[in-house]
């Protein structure tokens, strides 16, 4: 097992110092209440929108954060990642930014709609088989020919820095928080979202919600080791990845749990954040809110932040049609 005591994490400093660093990029999202969500579940909820963040999806947050870090000698070559689409967003608009090359490598099943918009941010793509082992041996080739700079998608401090902005806005926006929630895949926004409720208010729960049909991350701080997402069966594509090292203590050290919910219950979620807030989120962001309404752990009454993660979905393929 991993020793939860020993590992790095961004500190308030450096998550205060990288909503600095993105303030003139990034949205500060807004917080919208439904009273028929809150009726329907008995809790008061506040859903942080960052499906209305650049490139739609919280992503943006960690991306910008890292690149408008990085010397002069550490772009020369560009930057290079792997993603399904969220992250690839990001990263591809956070280098055209900055006026840099940006490599991103995509499963073959990424939705089209987010494969079109990397394009459309000026990224070269270079498609792989859909499997963690691929994914990473294409990035390997692609770095030794371009010699750009991998950013990983969430196993790096820096994009759980910006990622941890997005709870800074929202304890700031919302006062007397008792459970914020994010849904979890690689855990980027989780970690920065737990490391952000520790600095500022301890007493904040923190959940986190998965699909069960990829809850490699529930299993992985059950157990006390990472577990690899391996053939994930779920709508909820952003959420198909594993834990990283680094984002695996933070895990263990500040959530206090982790949440399985059914592929119904995702799509339900969906559709009634959709009909009733007239917002538009992807499969993954509707996670936590399908944890809250299958009701396998207590919420009523409780003042929640669910933060939605990202609203970039293929209007041909809706889950419901």
């Amino acid at each position: 097992m991993t020793d939860p005591k020993n590992f790095e994490a961004p500190d308030l400093q450096a998550i205060r110092t990288a909503a600095e660093r993105i303030r003139p990029y990034a949205h500060r999202t807004p917080v919208l209440t439904c009273s028929s969500l809150n009726k329907m579940t008995g809790s008061e909820l506040f859903f942080k929108c960052e499906n209305l963040q650049k490139v739609g999806a919280f992503k943006f947050r960690g991306a910008a954060n890292t690149v408008f870090s990085l010397s002069e000698n550490e772009v020369a070559g560009g930057v290079a990642t792997h993603s399904s689409g969220n992250h690839a967003q990001a990263l591809a608009l956070a280098a055209r930014l900055r006026g840099i090359p940006a490599h991103i490598v995509m499963p073959e099943n990424s939705p089209k709609v987010k494969v079109a918009a990397v394009r459309d941010y000026g990224a070269r793509i270079v498609f792989c088989p859909p499997t963690q082992r691929d994914r990473e041996q294409t990035l390997e080739k692609v770095v030794a020919e371009t010699g750009a700079t991998f950013i990983h998608p969430y196993d790096n401090l820096r994009i759980i820095a910006g990622q941890g902005t997005c709870a800074l806005e929202l304890l700031d926006q919302v006062p007397g928080l008792q459970i914020v929630m994010a849904p979890v895949g690689g855990g980027g926004l989780l970690s920065g979202t737990a490391l952000s409720c520790a600095h500022l208010d301890p007493k904040i729960r923190v959940f986190a919600a998965e699909p069960k049909g990829a809850d490699d991350a529930f299993r992985s701080i059950r157990d006390g080791r990472i577990y690899p997402s391996e053939n994930p069966q779920t709508i909820a594509d952003g959420l198909r990845t594993s834990l990283g090292t680094r984002t695996f203590p933070i895990i263990r050290r500040y959530v206090e749990r982790i949440v399985t919910v059914e592929e119904q219950s995702i799509v339900a979620a969906m559709r009634h954040i959709w009909e009733r807030m007239k917002i538009l989120v992807e499969p993954s962001a509707a996670v936590p809110f399908a944890a809250v309404l299958e009701g396998d752990f207590q919420t009523r009454g409780r003042r929640i932040g669910i933060i939605l993660s990202g609203g970039n979905v293929d209007l041909d393929t809706l889950p419901w049609l």
